[in-house]
């Protein structure tokens, strides 16, 4: 379908001519019209003419080239359309048969489907956004769509298997683009089967779609691009239907159909476009919360089987109330109406038929499907009646018809109008089918209505015993017995007949009144049926033949079959009774079928996955594209618990092969610089830590090779009881200290100090033994005489160098100034005229210090 590509050389369009008209010579005109909603009100306008005067022979083929240098300025944001043929000229017709004078001018108009537009509007978009016009257009789509409301909370979960799909008649119908019996190519759901999508749209007008595969599960938008979606807009559209999103088929069309194009068709499919709308914008909903209808149904002559599986019959002679919910939001009312058998070879048949069926939801339009005559069921089988007018699906567009309330439709492969489905808006289906004028009808169920049904189908509670409860709430014994179904008839089934006048406890009859028939046409309290089961009680004994034949044509061994041909001696009623009791506990079946599902496994992009199942016991390994390299856990496994493995390597995904590299040196330096600037730093803080030891040492020697002490003085004969340090101003403040070995500048306690504290006494340089003390603690090795009367002589004041604190210790040099030898007096310096006689050498504030930070030696 080259109409769909991207930029196709020619596309050939074909049409039935004859459609137009007969006239072989006629001339046509194809135009083209585009569709977009850009405001409330959205906007169908003429774009160009294809091609004008041309023959109308049924083809033609269109060549995109020719339209390169079209200029549309104000329509280039349509993105779809379609295509009219009609006649250049008009044909007059008559409008009165008996004045030939009179006529009017028509044109026939023939439409194609809703196409896409890239094939015209592509040159234009490569003008206005350059060659890669596909993600432009992508893009832009997806920024608007971010600001629309939300709508995928509002759909119902899709069934995990095909088969529950198609066992839910009340939420889901085929979707006609992909549908396995009328249209198995699905070319927007490739390598698909089967589609199907609710049958009423939400409140917010939302439609669901789900796929499914040859495996028959479902198909999920993260594994692939034709994966199931959700819809913004409902192809049924939405009332009032002339608003933007509203419009049957064509807000679907440029809201979800649209962006297929530009996202994914027209581009590849793991672009980044691409997938933002798989995965952000339009994600499949899995099926990991999806509940199964609950089933029920009446068939035969006629026999019931209720939603808790309780099998009675129930022969009845007019109108009776299926099924009955009065719930404020789950209000459904199924009403059926039987009618007595045709009489067989032997005369009456004393049982009843199903043959008319009428449902109404929350306000619906009342639906009613009707056995058609015997004599006129050649073309259709059955009448379906919406708000009292009869309604066809004969046509392929009028198969799927949606009233308030209500969608109906026939399956595309019936042609004869003998099965027809009603969907409620409530999630309710009614099946209704018709084989041969035996018909049978089907309810299913959400499990909203749990606990709020009554009628003959029962109260669906998953308990049997209260399947019987009558119109005012009470309840009658189930019976077990199979001949004891008069006291179902009289004391249960009976209580459901209704009529034309409103009960509050039943309502009254819906049917369509025709012909001045009522209900009372119908009903019949007096009628007595045959409440025997076995054919040995129902034959006489007399036609042993026909009891033999009875147990012949109901090879399943059912006793509604036996009942069906010994009461009616009818092959066809006893083979369909078979087929529909089958059908309605196959039905069950599949509904009760628990589905494990393991939910979402995303496929990681530039990746693939070895299968797109979930169930348990699956095994998916990974694998990435050429140049790509697989980051995470190879495999995962689907567990018996309905969830995925726990990955030991975190998210799997793909990595391009030199980001792969540029992240694995980022890491190993990383790693690198994390083991050695702790290590650094471990061992410069060891190092300070002994550079610090080392420093602070305790040991005697150090501490003079740190801190020098002053020069040594020579003597002089001089008064020793002259001195500065007798000067009372400077006497407190440069106070002389006396150090001892293991002292400590950070004032923390000696080791076997004295708890002793000394006073501490003013020191007087005129007192003789303090310059014997003096001298004593700073050359303990020389004798010092007591003699007060002692003359020392001292030499002048030498200027002694900046103290140097060494970083280890140093030679001590005995020859250095630090430690000069004593100085020898001569005669010329005892002269008692010397200026030095009888004085000390000053004391500077630099001798002062050094007193304090070091040990004075003095010889």
């Amino acid at each position: 379908m080259k109409v769909h590509d991207k930029s196709p050389a020619e596309i050939k369009i074909t049409w039935e001519k004859y459609n137009l008209t007969t006239n072989d010579n006629a001339n046509i005109r194809i135009s083209l019209w585009g569709y977009r909603e850009t405001t409330i009100r959205p906007a169908f306008l003429y774009i160009t003419d294809i091609a004008s005067n041309v023959q109308n022979t049924g083809e033609y083929t269109i060549v995109p080239s020719q339209y390169r240098n079209r200029e549309n300025t104000f329509l280039t944001d349509i993105k779809f359309g379609f295509i009219q043929i009609n006649l250049t000229d008009t044909i007059p017709v008559q409008s009165d048969y008996n004045s030939a004078a009179q006529s009017v001018e028509i044109n026939p108009v023939v439409w194609s489907r809703p196409i896409p537009l890239g094939w015209y509007f592509g040159w234009q978009w490569e003008r206005l956004y350059g060659t890669n016009w596909p993600e432009y257009l992508c893009n832009d789509w997806l920024r608007t769509d971010r600001y629309l409301k939300n709508f995928a909370h509002e759909l119902p979960q899709c069934p995990c298997t095909l088969e529950q799909a198609l066992a839910d008649k009340g939420k889901y119908m085929p979707d006609w683009d992909c549908d396995k019996d009328s249209n198995p190519t699905c070319y927007y759901n490739n390598q698909a089967v089967h589609c199907v999508k609710t049958g009423s749209p939400t409140l917010e007008g939302s439609e669901q779609q789900c796929c499914y595969d040859k495996n028959h599960y479902l198909m999920l938008s993260y594994d692939q691009q034709w994966g199931s979606s959700p819809r913004r807009c409902h192809n049924l559209g939405l009332m009032p239907y002339q608003e933007a999103t509203k419009v049957p088929t064509l807000s679907q069309w440029f809201n979800d159909v649209v962006p297929k194009y530009l996202c994914c068709l027209w581009q590849d499919e793991q672009a980044v476009g691409c997938e933002t709308l798989r995965f952000e914008r339009r994600p499949t909903q899995d099926c990991v919360a999806y509940q199964a209808p609950g089933v029920a149904g009446v068939y035969g002559d006629p026999h019931i089987v209720t939603f808790d599986d309780l099998e009675y019959t129930f022969n009845g002679k007019g109108e009776f109330v299926l099924i009955k919910s009065n719930a404020r939001l789950d209000n459904i009312e199924v009403q059926g109406r039987f009618e007595q058998m045709d009489p067989n070879l032997y005369g009456e048949v004393r049982a009843t038929q199903l043959t008319s069926v009428v449902a109404r939801g929350n306000s619906s339009t009342v639906v009613e499907v009707r056995r058609r005559p015997e004599y006129a069921r050649w073309r259709y089988r059955l009448d379906v009646i919406t708000d009292g007018k009869r309604v066809y699906f004969d046509r392929p567009s009028l198969k799927f018809q949606h009233f308030p309330g209500v969608t109906v439709y026939t399956p595309t492969y019936i042609l004869n109008q003998s099965e027809v489905i009603m969907m409620f808006d409530n999630g309710v289906g009614v099946e209704v089918l018709d084989n041969q004028g035996y018909m049978t009808a089907r309810v299913y169920l959400p499990w909203s209505f749990i606990n709020k049904t009554a009628g003959l189908l029962g109260n669906w509670s998953f308990n049997k015993e209260d399947d019987f409860t009558l119109p005012d709430g009470s309840r009658v014994s189930v019976v077990s017995n199979i001949n004891d179904m008069q006291r179902v008839y009289t004391d249960f089934g009976s209580k459901w007949m209704i009529d034309d006048v409103l009960d509050s406890q039943k309502g009254r009859a819906l049917f369509l009144r025709e012909n001045g028939l009522t209900s009372s046409n119908y009903n019949n309290r007096s009628f007595v049926p045959v409440f025997v089961m076995t054919p040995e009680e129902i034959i006489p004994a007399n036609r042993s033949e026909q009891i033999t034949r009875t147990y012949d044509v109901c090879s399943t061994k059912m006793y509604e079959c036996y009942y069906d041909y010994a009461m009616t001696l009818n092959r066809d009623l006893a083979h369909y009774t078979q087929n529909y009791k089958a059908t309605i506990y196959q039905l069950k079946e599949v509904s009760r079928t628990k589905v494990v599902s393991c939910g979402i496994l995303e496929t990681p992009r530039f990746g693939r996955k070895s299968t797109f199942l979930f169930v348990p016991g699956t095994k998916v390994t990974y694998e990435c594209n050429q140049d790509f390299v697989l980051v995470g856990d190879p495999r995962r496994t689907c567990l018996a618990t309905g969830q995925w493995d726990t990955p030991e390597y975190g998210y799997t995904y793909c990595l391009r092969q030199q980001e792969y590299s540029q992240r694995n040196a980022a890491i190993t330096s990383g790693i690198i610089f994390a083991v050695l600037i702790p290590l650094v730093l471990v061992i410069v803080f060891i190092a300070f830590k002994v550079y610090q030891k080392y420093m602070n040492s305790d040991d005697s020697s150090w501490q003079y090779a740190q801190k020098p002490a002053l020069a040594a003085r020579s003597f002089s004969p001089t008064e020793s009881n002259k001195s500065p340090l007798s000067d009372t101003s400077t006497s407190s403040v440069f106070k002389p200290r006396i150090m001892y070995d293991k002292s400590y500048r950070t004032h923390e306690p000696l080791v076997g100090l004295p708890e002793t504290e000394f006073e501490s006494k003013q020191v007087d340089p005129n007192d003789v033994g303090y310059e014997i003390d003096r001298k004593s603690l700073s050359s303990p090795n020389i004798p010092v005489s007591p003699t007060p009367s002692s003359v020392s002589y001292t030499m002048p004041y030498q200027q002694k160098p900046d103290i140097v604190n060494y970083g280890s210790k140093p030679k001590l040099d005995y020859g250095s100034d630090d430690y000069a030898q004593p100085y020898k007096p001569t005669s010329s310096s005892s002269d008692p005229a010397s200026p030095t006689t009888g004085k000390l050498s000053p004391i500077t504030y630099r001798d002062r210090v050094a007193s304090r930070s070091s040990v004075i030696t003095d010889v």
